[in-house]
């Protein structure tokens, strides 16, 4: 039945018997009994075929997504079996948002291909969302809300935003107490395009609506936004994992005291705020070496996230001294 799958998937393809023998290494006549045994096995005629040219029929047609996905799964399955006993190899096509695959996701590929030098990764970093089916992009590591789709999603971290300005900027313009304050501030904004889910948004302020701040510098780019945070050109609201750094090594301050960490693996996540996830499609013969790719993402990341633990440990979430 295997075979008789492989032979009637490869000739719709590939549009020819010829071709499709060709390319599994077989007599014409051998594929063309496959597809005969296959037909008979269910009761419909899946191809009319002639010298010159293959038409699929209206029940090979509904057929063909169902015969792909059992050898899709076939392939999936063996390759789980086989990676029980061998060292997990070949090629993993990774996306990752630009700045978070410049800070997190490539040192966690690098201590992954440690433990795995057998895998191959080519990884993009883009703002770009990519089409998985399209691109043929194994694992997709996405920060904020995700679409409602038929992709995989796994939680990696939490998200969540910071209002943070540099030492200097606080000394020379004053410290705000409450959200509201910052309309008087040199707050710096994106530019361009669609401002990131929760930017200038704060709960119980402005009926959680975007707070109205300006600023003399805006910028399409965030991580540009931080450097000019951290030479003293304003104000900034960034995600987390964005401005740990700068906050744990002191070239940023927390305006306001943070959120608590979570540290509840059951917590019961709310699917409409913004997280860092990981997500493929499934039925992908590459599934189990993403699987376990996703998994060492997860484990590296921690949890909770260690830019968040790094934060809290630096007093990052105690409110200033009066």
């Amino acid at each position: 039945m295997i075979d008789s799958l492989k032979c009637f998937v490869t000739v719709v393809e590939l549009s020819s018997l010829s071709r499709a023998a060709v390319q599994l290494e077989m007599a014409v006549s051998s594929v063309s009994r496959k597809i005969d045994a296959l037909e008979t096995e269910l009761g419909a005629k899946l191809l009319l075929r002639s010298s010159r040219q293959v038409v699929v029929t209206d029940a090979g047609e509904r057929f063909l997504p169902r015969a792909r996905n059992i050898l899709a799964e076939l392939a999936e399955g063996k390759s789980a079996v086989q990676e029980l006993d061998t060292e997990p190899r070949g090629l993993l096509t990774v996306t990752a948002p630009a700045a978070f695959g410049r800070l997190h996701v490539a040192p966690a590929i690098a201590s992954f291909l440690l433990r795995h030098p057998l895998i191959e990764i080519d990884l993009h970093v883009s703002d770009d969302v990519v089409d998985l089916s399209a691109r043929r992009v194994d694992v997709a590591v996405r920060a904020g809300v995700l679409p409602a789709s038929d992709l995989v999603a796994t939680y990696l971290a939490g998200m969540n935003r910071v209002v943070s300005a540099s030492p200097d900027y606080l000394r020379r313009h004053g410290w705000p107490r409450t959200p509201e304050d910052l309309l008087h501030h040199q707050c710096l904004t994106v530019n361009g395009r669609v401002p990131p889910r929760g930017w200038w948004r704060f709960k119980g302020v402005n009926d959680y609506q975007p707070l109205p701040v300006k600023g003399n510098l805006r910028c399409d780019d965030t991580d540009s936004l931080l450097h000019a945070a951290i030479s003293g050109a304003g104000i900034v609201h960034l995600a987390n994992w964005l401005a740990s750094d700068a906050i744990v090594a002191g070239q940023l301050v927390p305006v306001f005291p943070m959120l608590p960490v979570e540290r509840d693996e059951g917590l019961r996540r709310d699917p409409n705020e913004p997280a860092i996830h990981a997500v493929h499609m499934p039925g992908r013969s590459n599934q189990a070496k993403a699987q376990l790719l996703i998994r060492h993402l997860k484990d590296y990341f921690g949890s909770p996230a260690y830019w968040d633990v790094a934060m809290e440990a630096a007093g990052a979430g105690k409110a200033r001294d009066e």
